[in-house]
């Protein structure tokens, strides 16, 4: 486990300043999978899992995590089971350390890939 999968997610509620490009690409040498969004505002990680049954029940964990961190991120489930999860600091309009403890805490998922 990561040492940002240790940490808690803080309320950000606009007073802090998003991280720029160069801040943003050193967190996601921690959370590996991750990509940084064009605008440099959010990252993603997409995944093709098995099937339906366990593309929701991934959905479900990261749903409890999110919950438990009050950081919620976008799921989209297209295809069945193609899951993208795009995280990003709303209340700033760009990404904090917030979006790297979420993201590396949904790596510690054991999520069941297409074959």
């Amino acid at each position: 486990m990561t040492e940002l999968a240790q940490k808690k997610c803080e309320p950000c509620e606009g007073e802090t300043k998003p991280l720029d490009r160069s801040q943003a690409n050193a967190y996601l040498k921690d959370v590996s999978g991750w990509l940084l969004t064009e605008d440099a505002r959010g990252i993603y990680r997409e995944y093709v899992i098995k099937n339906f049954m366990a593309a929701v029940e991934f959905i479900n964990k990261i749903a409890a995590i999110a919950e438990a961190e009050n950081h919620h991120p976008d799921i989209h489930l297209t295809g069945y089971r193609r899951v993208r999860i795009d995280l990003s600091t709303h209340a700033i309009n760009g990404l904090s350390e917030n979006d790297f403890i979420l993201a590396a805490k949904i790596n510690t998922q054991k999520v069941e890939l297409k074959g």
